[in-house]
């Protein structure tokens, strides 16, 4: 019996585009008011990367054929579209009311250190724990509520085969881990741009 791999390369997909922010490199100090935060998930939500992952994201699915039942054609990637849209949009809502009300910072912030290792550990640290409002550091509610409860509420409108308890945990994981990933982004990537930029002149 051959093990079908779609419903996974689903997970994994809508996670992408789910739980990947578009990171900030600037480095604020000032903590952020309501509307400031309220203006970082909107900006995060709508960002021409945001769309533009959520456009691609609907051509795999429908290269891939998944899910099945949604068919194929122009119909088909409405839907895929609308969906990964809406994902991103329940992280970020989901996001903005953790952080708003536990008052916890939603920025990363980069490391002060120097070297590759103590420089990962840190954006795997700003995985875990976040900012708050007064400077302190604690465990990323905001994060973990928006990961996992995104998860969920995404799968919702997936048909059942892929709307299971066992698929939403998997997902909220898999956001964490692509979490990780957007903060490794903004660690390194302005060092990478400058280099780059450098080569170039």
């Amino acid at each position: 019996m051959q093990f079908d791999w779609r419903p996974k390369m689903t997970v994994l997909s809508v996670v992408l585009l789910c739980a990947v922010p578009v990171v900030a490199l600037a480095q604020p100090v000032d903590s952020l008011d309501l509307s400031g935060k309220l203006r970082f998930h909107v900006e995060t939500l709508y960002s021409p990367l945001s769309m533009a992952g959520s456009a691609a994201y609907a051509g795999i699915l429908q290269g891939i054929g998944t899910p099945e039942e949604w068919g194929q054609g122009a119909g088909a990637y409405g839907k895929c579209f609308a969906s990964t849209v809406g994902c991103t949009a329940i992280y970020e809502v989901l996001a903005f009311g953790l952080d708003s009300t536990l008052h916890q910072d939603p920025r990363y912030f980069r490391s002060s250190s120097t070297g590759f290792w103590r420089r990962t550990a840190h954006a795997l640290r700003g995985t875990i724990l976040t900012r708050t409002d007064h400077g302190g550091e604690t465990l990323s509610i905001w994060r973990l509520g928006s990961s996992y409860g995104a998860a969920y509420l995404s799968n919702q409108w997936y048909p059942d085969r892929l709307n299971t308890v066992r698929l939403d945990v998997l997902q909220g994981s898999l956001g964490l881990g692509f979490g990780f990933a957007s903060n490794l982004g903004a660690e390194f990537w302005p060092d990478l741009k400058r280099k780059i930029l450098r080569r170039r002149q």
